[in-house]
């Protein structure tokens, strides 16, 4: 069975409906891993909850990005992971992980992609008086958001009450994201020479 590592910064509602998933077999993978860069944020409690391990660090505890990472990835390699979820994990992702995991880090973003990249996209696509938001998973590259897209669901509203979009946007995230990793997980090959490079 494929590992998986999801990671979070905040409430973790993301990492909660992946991790249901995989209990469920909805994702043919297990959740070994939360990371997450906000210690005490209650993803981690929603984790500790089901049993999953956690990593919790403080990003200006190191002296650079790639000295974190490195750590991470020492962490990635214990629990010979196979894939990793960004769910609200609020740090650009640098070239440690990525040389690592190479199209093997997804993550979910609140807006159509190209449009409204960065944080607060919600927001952005109120400002700019959008009638249709969505949500994108996409790879994780070099690239501010700018990864190859994987899937894409649109979401019609016309209003601008910000808490009901933003409550349409994350159920429609949850859904989403499920679909996509669970399609991911039975569809890429998985090869024992990317695993080797990962862990060694």
């Amino acid at each position: 069975m494929k590992r998986i590592a999801i990671f979070a910064s905040g409430n973790g509602s993301n990492f909660e409906a992946l991790a249901a998933a995989c209990e469920k077999r909805r994702i043919d993978a297990e959740t070994v891993l939360c990371v997450c860069d906000h210690p005490g944020a209650y993803v981690t409690e929603r984790a500790r909850r089901k049993g999953i391990r956690t990593l919790e660090f403080h990003p200006k505890s190191y002296g650079s990005k790639k000295e974190y990472e490195e750590m991470i990835l020492e962490e990635l390699k214990k629990e010979n992971v196979d894939l990793i979820c960004l769910a609200g994990y609020m740090r650009i992702v640098g070239a440690t992980l990525l040389d690592a995991f190479p199209e093997r880090i997804l993550n979910i973003h609140p807006s159509l992609l190209p449009a409204f990249p960065g944080v607060d996209a919600i927001g952005q696509a109120l400002n700019y008086g959008v009638k249709v938001f969505g949500v994108t998973v996409h790879f994780v590259d070099n690239t501010l958001d700018g990864g190859k897209i994987i899937s894409q669901a649109a979401i019609p509203y016309n209003g601008d009450d910000r808490e009901e979009i933003e409550t349409m946007v994350h159920a429609r995230e949850h859904a989403l994201y499920v679909e996509t990793v669970a399609n991911i997980i039975n569809s890429i090959n998985f090869n024992s020479k990317q695993n080797d490079n990962q862990r060694n």
